[in-house]
């Protein structure tokens, strides 16, 4: 009988973790938030892929750029992760706190000024 892989399980990354993918060009980093949250405010570089409507089977596949989910607060990217898993994509990855956490570790957001519309970075 063939040896079967091991079912892959969910892998938190701190900010940093992340951060360090993206300046180094090696993850791509998908947004599970829905467009207004992503409009509101996100991380530089990421994809925006609603878990509302989220599909595995439609997010990029770059062998040398492994995908990286976030969320708010963790939560629905690891529903994502999840959902990745059971449909037998290879993304296993959740920036851990989601974009929360990354503005506690006092990283950097585009954002969008309300009194002005105008989008500015900010911690």
């Amino acid at each position: 009988m063939p040896a079967t892989a091991p079912t892959p399980t969910l892998t938190e990354l701190s900010p940093a973790d992340v951060r360090r993918g993206l300046d180094a060009h090696a993850i791509t980093l998908i947004d599970v938030r829905e467009p207004h949250e992503f409009l509101a405010e996100r991380i530089r570089g990421a994809l925006l892929f609603p878990l509302s409507t989220f599909d595995p089977a439609l997010l990029p596949n770059d062998p040398n750029r492994p995908i990286v989910l976030q969320c708010g607060s963790g939560k629905r990217s690891a529903t994502a992760v999840a959902r990745c898993i059971a449909g037998g994509a290879p993304i296993s990855q959740h920036l851990a706190g989601g974009i929360a956490a990354w503005k506690r570790a006092g990283l950097l957001v585009i954002a969008t000024d309300p009194a002005t519309g105008a989008v500015v970075e900010r911690r």
